[in-house]
């Protein structure tokens, strides 16, 4: 093998994830590793799972860390509350919605798309309908904070209309945890999931996941198993639960990491930390727009935490964006999708949401533009 780690080139991420680790969290993963059912161990598991009920804003019994990436929880999230031939009602205003759809379809599901231009929220008011519409559907799901464009979706009222029927209220919080209100409880959320690697500053490698007690209801009364055996949530509950039945061998160090990210998230206080992204991220996005760029997300709907930047016209984002990262060692997120090639993501988010951070940024922007 010839690449030698220790000549690895550290980078300000400021892209739209992974984002950067505190030194606290780092140390936290040199712990000395130890059994998934060791006592110890299982304490620290304990401690997760509180600290992601204050995160997620939640009381839900059956709340944990997915071993696996956001991406993980979400499949998790899918594959147990839908069975072949239910209805699920998704809202698409981007990559991640339509990553939802393509998780629902291959769960058998028949989806009912809710779209919405790129940029702009899905009106509530649309999804409700399209409940009204199919009272027998199982699922509506939508993304909290869209990380493809930067959108915050308003929640309230599609969560009080879904907790009136049957159906489960599933929602996307990859980019949302640790950096802006989820507030699953009073939102009527069944289903919320992330990832540790943005808000949370933790690398990635865990998804968060909650799971309210109607969701586990349908859960435990499914027709038929979950389609994934490692994402079955029955069999996992054995080993969260007070048997303490082996399922698999979680990512220990993982574990510690994100205790440690958590025990820093309450130590500053969730609102004080809310308010730190927001402060910096309407700084960053007012400094931009000084500079000619212009704001690609809906107006009143902008998360702080992921500014989504279309350049100034005539300007090239991917060049511009590899002299950021050639010149200044800094790394910022290009278009997906209906995006790629348009605009700058740029993620301030955990440890990296501070304003040492935007000024480093906007000097290189500065040097690079010039």
């Amino acid at each position: 093998m010839s690449i030698n780690l220790e000549q690895l080139q550290p980078r300000l991420l400021l892209g739209p994830g992974p984002s950067p680790v505190s030194p606290r969290i780092l140390a936290a993963l040199a712990r000395p590793t130890l059994g998934h059912l060791d006592p110890q161990f299982l304490e620290v598991m304990d401690e997760v799972a509180d600290g992601l009920r204050i995160a997620f804003g939640t009381r839900n019994a059956m709340t944990f860390p997915v071993s696996g990436t956001g991406s993980a929880a979400m499949e998790a999230a899918m594959a147990n509350v839908l069975e072949p031939g239910d209805t699920a009602i998704v809202g698409i205003n981007g990559v991640f919605g339509g990553r939802l759809t393509e998780m629902a379809r291959r769960m058998g599901a028949e989806v009912v798309p809710i779209e919405a231009e790129w940029g702009r929220i899905v009106d509530p008011e649309q999804l409700i309908d399209a409940l009204r519409a199919h009272p027998h559907a199982r699922v509506v799901a939508t993304v909290l904070a869209e990380t493809s464009t930067g959108v915050e979706q308003p929640l309230a009222d599609i969560g009080k209309a879904v907790a009136d029927t049957d159906a489960l209220f599933v929602v996307d919080a990859v980019t949302a945890l640790g950096g802006t209100p989820v507030n699953v409880d009073a939102n009527h959320i069944d289903v919320c999931y992330s990832g540790t690697q943005k808000c949370l500053g933790v690398p990635p490698g865990l998804g968060p996941i909650t799971f309210s007690a109607k969701a586990m209801d349908r859960i435990t009364s499914r027709d038929r198993s979950c389609q994934s055996w490692y994402l079955d949530v029955a069999l996992l509950a054995g080993y969260l639960g007070s048997e303490r039945k082996y399922h698999h061998t979680a990512p220990i160090n993982m574990v510690y990491a994100l205790h440690e990210g958590l025990r820093a998230l309450i130590e500053e206080g969730l609102e004080a930390r809310f308010q730190r992204h927001a402060r910096v991220g309407r700084r960053l996005q007012g400094e931009l727009e000084q500079r000619g760029f212009r704001m690609f997300a809906q107006e009143g709907h902008r998360l702080p935490q992921l500014t989504s930047a279309l350049l100034p016209e005539g300007r090239e984002e991917g060049p511009l964006r590899r002299r950021l990262l050639d010149d200044h060692a800094i790394e910022v997120g290009g278009g997906l999708g209906a995006a790629k090639g348009k605009l700058w993501r740029i993620g301030l988010m955990g440890h990296g949401a501070a304003d040492a951070n935007v000024d480093r940024l906007l000097s290189a922007v500065d040097d690079v533009m010039a």
